[in-house]
């Protein structure tokens, strides 16, 4: 029996850049914004207003209240969250 090869391990590889947070004022609050480009969208979400599976690849925004934290945000196709107060209520 010959003995095992040693693997390498190789290095992670580095993410891709997220965009520039920003603040967004909204008649609900205010809200922090985050781009994220196609590149560093690696698992699939549920966009909360489409109820849509967001994949893999598709660049969309991380949102969240501004008095709460990173724990409450949500992933958002970015046409849904820009016209999400256009909505109807419960609608889709």
């Amino acid at each position: 029996m010959s003995p095992r090869k040693t693997r390498k391990v190789r290095p992670a590889e580095p993410s891709a850049p997220l965009g520039q947070e920003r603040i967004e004022d909204w008649p609900d609050g205010d809200w922090i914004v985050r781009p994220v480009p196609g590149a560093a969208a690696a698992k699939p979400y549920r966009c909360p207003g489409c109820d849509q599976e967001l994949y893999p690849g598709v660049a969309h925004v991380v949102v969240w209240p501004s008095h709460s934290g990173v724990t409450a945000r949500r992933h958002w196709h970015t046409v849904c969250w820009q016209r999400r107060l256009q909505r109807r209520p419960g609608g889709r």
